[in-house]
């Protein structure tokens, strides 16, 4: 068994990061109360969009064809937390 010297893609590095920010914000303000759920769900968010960046960027091979799906993947994924945020298209998701 041979182990390969291999890289961790940034992107999971970046969802861990943008997790920790409202965490951190919760212990010095009131304004941000995050339940556990919260964290669930964007981690969820997150960390499914490192990985599918992280697998685009390994199988598809054009890299140009690759941004593309990268840029449609992170389109995606914003329209869908723009939608449990706020709403935005009052869907059941979002709890309207």
């Amino acid at each position: 068994m041979t182990i390969q010297n291999q890289r961790i893609n940034p992107a999971y590095f970046i969802a861990g990061t943008l997790l920790l920010i409202p965490a951190i914000a919760m212990q010095f303000t009131s304004e941000v109360n995050w339940s556990a759920f919260d964290f669930l769900v964007a981690g969820a968010l997150l960390f499914g969009t490192a990985l599918g960046v992280d697998l685009i960027s390994k199988h598809v091979k054009p890299k140009g064809k690759a941004w593309i799906f990268i840029g449609v993947l992170l389109l995606l994924i914003a329209i869908l937390w723009i939608e449990l945020a706020v709403g935005l298209f009052g869907s059941p998701i979002a709890g309207s």
